[in-house]
């Protein structure tokens, strides 16, 4: 996902799946994953229809399993829109990393107004004579809406190596060569690319691996572009929603705020602040949200309305632990919990008590190198967190550990498929056919096999019909991503040794290859950041600058390659073939990073000192930034200090073996009583889902889960025809509707242009 910060909640619902059982989906041990969810059927007196068998036929009667070869995507609308869609994403997610507010352009968004206009450009460009022949041969297509949507996305963001530049050069004084920075950033972003592609048959080719956050979108875009008397029912119901939830959010957006969180308990009691700290999550870091009704989309989102039950029941096992969890951590005073604020994610210093909160100066610990200097830190003192930001961060590790074991106990053979992928006899078999207009018998063998393979997705036996990305193109890009990446790190002083650099794309790997499979499984991703820090600090004590460059390699490089599986999982759904996938996937990264390097340069030079003062004013704010530096430093200079064993938080490092051993309970006692349900609990979920209150606006949660348990048990089996039919298209038409008056209000009303309107004017 180019450009996307490796944040909590972002990170952690990669998939849009939905599924339903008497009680909830069961993770099966000794089967193929085709059996991998298991489902009730309804009693056919009391509903004729039929429910969805399994996990596997989502895909298949909810997408249509056809083709159109003759459509083509490689159309002057195609490189117009591809190319000012993703210079317009890119440029807004650069701006916004510097703004008080944050803004960005949704995928949901992008697919909205492409078609919009590329429509509109069929009707207009003459489609007669030369211009038509060259501008407008043919009515927009899906597929040329897809290599769109693809290319547009893939760009709009801001890399993650803007935050490090930007940090750098705020910080550190570093100010890289033009040339050297736009490397760094492509690098970084392509990196992840090559491992996609050396894992993608393990990822994207099986049915198994659904991918199923690409369900909604695969369904618009059909939806779009398919016999309009046949979608007709489909295409107006997406337009109606649309504009419903539009006008709808224009209330908690702007008209009447208190809609985002409603709490009676609060309202009860105004003057607690233990009421406060658990009811209450309207604001960001209120509370714990419990009890209370949102009724803003922007903050319930649609994902439950698409994950697999069994998720979203495992998601509600761990949210209902952390509320008890966080409560007794904070009233207990562990880790001198009642010192620092109920929820935060800023460093404090040991002399905070509960009526000052004194945040830690971070800066007063380094010396003139930027290094930890450790007579600075013994006057300043040990740096401590608020205790449930450290149980975050520890329930993170849990999580992250028990997925590795979690997928060798349950999906050995995607790991086993892996790795036979790179056995020396499968490399030596990449050797490029110089003669490129042949076409390869090789080729054709492999083809063949996959036909015959009962594991592949039907939608891929489909694209068997196009040429298949060679693996050489995804093995040079990672090759020349690595040269290039480290003469960038050693040009740019980051301090991070080439061992280290190795060290982190070793992890990207690894992680890719488990975290990418829990994700198309089952529709959750662990994000990895908080451990590639914890990593990168003990590998490099002392040093922040060489932190950001191994978290940058070990965790983005991982995101990057998990969009791209994500991305080819797409265009399998959508038939775009997958040559075409792979070069507007890489058009548009290489486009967006070229406009965050530019945007970013001119910003950190005209607002330097604005960036750099903690305020901000209501334009420009370095908070993004400034908390990018905190965690570097707190990761990279103080790691020894913080999480080594004897330390206050020795258990955030502990929790990472103890992970390991987390799904090994369940998994034995299903073995020993297979019908006792002990393959229903997918243990990472739960793990990570014990530290999800610790940042944001909690008040949409309990929201979030009644839509989910009311669409999954009630809709899904009573209605299963129509929850085919419409529920993607539904999830879909909330998102753009609230993401569109989302993105307006805030240019037009709440200060994201420099002026904000309060209601009413």
């Amino acid at each position: 996902m180019a450009g996307t910060r490796l944040g909590r909640r972002t990170a952690t619902m990669t998939s849009m799946d939905s599924a339903s059982t008497s009680s909830f989906e069961k993770m099966k041990s000794g089967t193929s994953v085709e059996n991998l969810v298991r489902y009730d059927t309804w009693d056919a007196e009391r509903n004729k229809e039929e429910v969805v068998a399994n996990m596997e036929t989502i895909a298949l009667k909810a997408l249509h399993v056809d083709d159109d070869p003759t459509l083509n995507p490689w159309t002057f609308r195609m490189f117009f829109l591809g190319f000012g869609l993703s210079g317009f994403g890119s440029a807004l997610a650069t701006i916004f990393l510097f703004k008080p507010q944050s803004v960005s352009v949704s995928v949901i968004f992008l697919t909205v107004i492409s078609y919009v206009i590329g429509n509109a450009m069929s009707l207009v460009i003459p489609n007669k004579g030369v211009i038509g022949r060259w501008f407008n041969p043919h009515s927009f297509n899906s597929k040329e809406h897809l290599a769109i949507v693809i290319m547009s996305s893939s760009a709009s963001g801001a890399a993650y190596a803007t935050e490090v530049l930007a940090t750098q050069k705020l910080y550190y004084n570093i100010i890289p060569n033009a040339l050297v920075a736009i490397l760094l950033l492509l690098s970084s972003q392509l990196l992840g690319y090559g491992l996609a592609g050396v894992l993608r048959k393990s990822l994207v080719y099986p049915t198994k691996m659904l991918w199923p956050s690409i369900l909604p979108l695969s369904s618009l875009i059909e939806t779009l572009h398919r016999d309009k008397s046949k979608m007709r029912k489909k295409f107006n119901f997406f337009w109606i929603i649309f504009s419903v939830v539009a006008v709808w959010e224009l209330f908690p957006q702007y008209v009447m705020p208190v809609l985002t969180g409603i709490s009676f308990f609060c309202l009860a009691n105004r003057k607690s602040l233990v009421f406060t700290n658990i009811f209450g999550g309207a604001s960001g870091n209120e509370g714990l949200g419990l009890l209370a009704l949102s009724f803003d989309w922007q903050y319930i989102t649609t994902s439950s309305l698409f994950l697999p039950l069994i998720t979203l029941t495992n998601s509600f096992i761990g949210f209902v632990i952390c509320t008890a969890l966080y409560i007794g951590l904070y009233y207990g005073n562990v880790w001198q919990a009642m010192n620092f604020p109920f929820l935060s994610q800023s460093l404090f210093s040991p002399s905070s008590n509960s009526t000052l909160f004194d945040v830690y100066n971070q800066s007063a610990i380094l010396d003139a190198n930027n290094a930890l200097n450790v007579a600075a830190l013994e006057t300043a003192g040990i740096p401590f967190f608020a205790t449930t930001n450290a149980a975050y961060l520890l329930t993170t590790n849990l999580g992250i550990t028990a997925t590795v074991m979690h997928i060798i106990l349950w999906n050995r053979e995607a790991v086993k498929q892996a790795f036979v992928g790179l056995s020396l006899s499968k490399i030596r078999s990449y050797r490029p056919n110089l003669k490129f207009w042949q076409k390869s018998h090789a080729n054709q063998g492999r083809e063949k096999l996959d036909e015959d393979t009962s594991d592949l997705d039907p939608h891929y036996k489909m694209m068997l019909a196009y040429n298949e990305v060679p693996a050489l193109w995804y093995i040079g890009i990672l090759a020349v991503s690595m040269v290039v990446a480290l003469f960038c790190i050693y040009n740019l002083n980051s301090t991070l040794p080439w061992w280290g650099f190795f060290i982190a794309c070793l992890l990207s790997f690894l992680s890719t290859l488990f975290f990418g499979a829990l994700a198309g499984l089952v529709g959750f991703n662990v994000p990895i950041t908080s451990v590639i820090q914890l990593i990168g600090g003990y590998l490099h004590p002392g040093k922040p600058v060489a932190n950001m460059y191994f978290v940058l390699f070990g965790a983005n490089a991982q995101a990057q390659a998990l969009f791209l599986v994500e991305n080819l999982k797409l265009g399998q759904y959508g038939k775009l073939s997958p040559k075409c996938t792979f070069t507007v996937q890489i058009m548009g990264t290489v486009f967006g990073a070229i406009v965050n390097y530019v945007l970013m340069n001119s910003i950190t030079t005209s607002q330097r000192d604005i960036l750099l003062s903690l305020e901000g004013t209501n334009i420009w704010s370095g908070q993004v930034i400034q908390s990018f530096n905190s965690n570097a430093i707190a990761f990279g200079a103080l790691s020894k200090y913080m999480f080594s064993i004897g330390r206050t938080y020795q258990w955030i490092v502990l929790a990472l073996p103890v992970g390991f051993a987390v799904p090994l309970p369940f998994y034995f006692a299903h073995r020993y009583w297979p019908k006792a349900g002990f393959d229903y609990f997918i243990t990472p979920v739960i793990c990570w889902y014990l530290g999800y209150l610790s940042v944001g606006i909690n008040s949409s949660v309990m929201m979030y889960f009644l839509i989910g348990f009311f669409v999954q048990f009630f809709v899904r089996k009573r209605y299963p025809e129509w929850f085919l039919k419409y529920n993607y298209i539904l999830a879909a038409a909330i998102s753009g509707g609230t993401e569109l008056l989302v993105f307006v209000t805030t240019f037009a009303v709440q200060g994201a242009s420099g002026v904000a309107i309060p209601f009413p004017p």
